[in-house]
């Protein structure tokens, strides 16, 4: 079979265009910035077209073919990969499990000092990630296994090519400062507290907790914090800047300074998911580590 252009080119394209650089792309593939050049060259000749706008860096429409092509392949081989490494038995070998913070930080340590007594020889890595990386990744083959998360009154399937298993729900509660008037409370609504106490994190992101009382906006000094990092919030809180909607997994360890309350009305729910390529053959390892996983939540 002769090809049109050569698969590793297109490894070069999206590297380029998904970084931004040809200078970036280089180093990262460990190539010299004039290899990269020629390569992107010696596609657009072959295919009889532009591939890439340069300033700034942007695939054209052939190009986006081309890239679409590049996952595709990128995938199937991911896929081979697993399941030949599955055929020779995964006792072997490294498992790369992705996660984001708060699962990172509390269910994947009691995982892993069990796969590492029961899979002594496989070398195993943690990647903390933002949940919008970890598909990508999967598809791409940097990461065998991921924990990834959405709540229950907004679901986000997984895409078609990946297995997503339900792992543990997580409930949303507010974290007070340890002297608010509601810290002794059984429970609380958002209707409870004006809408500037909240600290509006992205658990609320359809502005659940602000627009509770509607037309109330009390004194105007609601804070907004943007970023994904929950820990951070959690600090406002203990410093007494306000409340906010959390979830439970991250309170685990909550600072003293801080009271965690139930939510009611309404209840919500994070729920947390083990993610994966969707193969007929997994490996022994990666398999274990979702045992141990179930295991980790189930003593949670």
């Amino acid at each position: 079979m002769s090809w049109l252009f050569d698969p590793r080119h297109l490894v070069t394209l999206e590297a380029v265009v998904r970084i931004g650089s040809f200078a970036a792309a280089a180093e990262e593939l460990g190539y010299t910035q004039s290899a990269v050049s020629q390569q992107i060259a010696e596609l657009e000749r072959r295919v009889g077209a532009r591939v890439v706008v340069r300033r700034p860096v942007r695939a054209t429409e052939a190009g986006q073919v081309l890239l679409d092509t590049e996952a595709a392949i990128s995938v199937s081989m991911t896929r081979a990969a697993t399941e030949l490494a599955a055929i020779a038995d995964g006792t072997g070998g490294e498992v790369r499990l992705g996660a984001f913070i708060s699962a990172a930080a509390s269910i994947v340590p009691p995982a892993f000092a069990r796969l590492r007594a029961s899979h002594p020889a496989v070398q195993i890595t943690l990647r903390e990630l933002e949940q919008r990386e970890t598909h990508a990744l999967l598809f791409r083959g940097e990461i065998d296994l991921a924990i990834t998360f959405d709540y229950e009154h907004a679901p986000g399937p997984a895409p078609a090519g990946l297995m997503q298993e339900h792992l543990m729900d997580d409930p949303i509660m507010v974290a007070l400062p340890v002297g608010h008037p509601l810290a002794g409370a059984d429970s609380v609504t958002p209707a409870d507290l004006p809408s500037d106490a909240w600290i509006n994190t992205a658990v609320d992101f359809r502005d659940l907790a602000a627009s509770a009382l509607d037309g109330d906006r009390g004194s105007g000094h609601r804070l907004d914090f943007d970023g994904m990092d929950f820990r951070t919030a959690l600090n406002l809180v203990a410093a007494g800047l306000g409340v906010a909607l959390l979830p439970r997994l991250l309170l685990l360890d909550a600072p003293p300074s801080v009271v965690v309350v139930p939510m009611r009305q309404p209840t919500l729910v994070r729920r947390l998911y083990t993610c994966r390529l969707d193969t007929k053959g997994v490996t022994a390892s990666v398999r274990r580590l979702e045992t141990y996983l179930r295991e980790a939540v189930a003593e949670l």
